[in-house]
């Protein structure tokens, strides 16, 4: 075990800052691929991984996926026997204000991932999508056995792109692929741009919060932590392409055509905006100025996972209650900016 080597791109990241420190936990070589953009404050970035510098199974490079030459140079020199892609352009509404950014990073750059996996014949491809790709689909809870085709942004357009190309290149060069979908996750380190985020600081600031739908919105709230658990678990469930349709259990998003799959990765709790709102007001001991807006375009009134799949695989489930999570990130918030 202490010998597998797995890269994960986007190390610097919120969630792969998360998942490298668990993997190098538990032993594992871990080298990271991190653009350092400046898309939120890039000290953040830094800090994280400086934190996994300090375990000497870490090492990493500074670079842009999309800078094919450097990506190569740095896959050929460690010689992965795992990659995870984390590494993306993120945030659904900031794909209304700036798209090629998601086509260059979460197109292109996958793309030279996927040449490098192939390139490596690696045991086992893991790319990160998000459940944004269910769109328009309102029946619920979303399973990965049903129709992902009405995406309702560009940053889920491109998910959904890498979902199709990832199975592409599981056919051609048999390359184990895991896809799996992320659902709201939040927690200590996480990202500025994300509402868990704006909330605790507007509300430890005394400024108003913006509340989309006049709050009549639900989410799937997912712990990072139970999130990269589950991502850790499924490392050791690498898909196999089945001799024959007959063989794929119901509920299992596995190809007939590819050893390729979707997974869900979800608390598999439908919660009530207004009451997460209320769980960051409780920790902090405040209440918050909300400023109750109208629906934001593109955006959507509920996500809720069907967690069943990840569940057969791995024997696992996230279960971390909401409150116990926003609890959690607003002691870590309170200690890093020392408010």
């Amino acid at each position: 075990m202490g010998k597998r080597k797995v890269l994960v791109t986007g190390s610097a990241g919120f969630i792969g800052y998360h998942l490298s420190k668990l993997l190098l936990e538990e032993g594992f070589r871990v080298h990271g691929f991190d653009g350092m953009t400046d898309y939120y404050d890039v000290t953040l970035k830094q800090r994280r991984h400086q934190m996994l510098l300090q375990n000497e199974g870490f090492s990493a490079t500074e670079g842009m996926l999309e800078n094919l030459e450097l990506f190569d140079q740095m896959a050929d020199a460690f010689e992965p026997d795992i990659i995870v892609h984390l590494a993306a352009q993120a945030g659904v509404r900031y794909s209304l204000e700036n798209p090629r950014a998601y086509i260059d990073s979460n197109v292109v750059g996958t793309f030279n991932v996927m040449e490098a996996a192939r390139r490596h014949e690696v045991d086992h491809l893991l790319m990160a999508s998000t459940s944004s790709v269910y769109g328009a689909n309102d029946e619920m809870p979303f399973t990965e056995t049903e129709k992902a085709d009405t995406p309702l942004t560009i940053y889920a357009a491109t998910k959904k792109a890498n979902e199709a190309m990832a199975h592409s290149y599981a056919h051609l060069w048999n390359i184990p692929s895991t896809m799996f979908r992320f659902f709201t996750v939040y927690g200590p380190w996480g990202r500025p741009d994300m509402a868990l985020f704006k909330f605790t600081k507007g509300i430890i600031d005394g400024t108003p919060i913006d509340i989309y739908n006049n709050g009549d919105m639900f989410r799937d709230f997912t712990y990072v932590e139970d999130l990269v658990r589950g991502i850790r678990l499924l490392i050791d469930s690498p898909p196999v392409r089945p001799d024959s349709k007959d063989e794929i259990e119901d509920g299992d998003s596995l190809s007939p055509a590819a050893p390729y799959r979707v997974v869900n990765v979800g608390n598999s709790d439908k919660v009530r905006l207004l009451d997460f709102v209320e769980a960051i007001e409780d920790a902090l001991g405040k209440k918050a100025e909300r400023n109750y807006m109208e629906m934001q375009k593109g955006d959507v009134p509920a996500t809720w996972a069907d967690a069943t799949l990840l569940q057969r695989l791995t024997g696992y489930r996230p279960a971390t209650d909401f409150r116990d999570g926003v609890n959690r990130f607003v002691a870590w918030y309170r200690d890093y900016y020392k408010v």
